[in-house]
């Protein structure tokens, strides 16, 4: 699965995208922060606040609870502002 990281989240985890082999029981955007997080302190520093942080699924917003199942991408950006 590709995970693509942008602006500060990119900043915090030093690189713009990979490729991840997920462990069996990961279901949930929640669950691969979680995952995230464990693989080392830029992953934990960039999650720090997972309410903060958002997420896209093939180019859709989605909420911590929306299953990954399937998915291609994962985006993770942080709040957007503007008009």
């Amino acid at each position: 699965m590709k995970l693509v990281y942008f602006a500060w989240v990119r900043e915090r985890v030093g690189k713009t995208d990979e490729e991840v082999d997920l462990p069996e029981g990961i279901g949930t955007v929640a669950d691969l922060v979680r995952w995230l997080k464990g693989r080392g302190e830029e992953y934990e520093y960039a999650f720090e606040n997972e309410g903060i942080v958002r997420a896209a699924i093939d180019h859709v917003h989605v909420k911590p609870e929306a299953p990954i199942a399937g998915a291609r991408e994962i985006a993770f950006f942080p709040p957007m502002t503007g008009g």
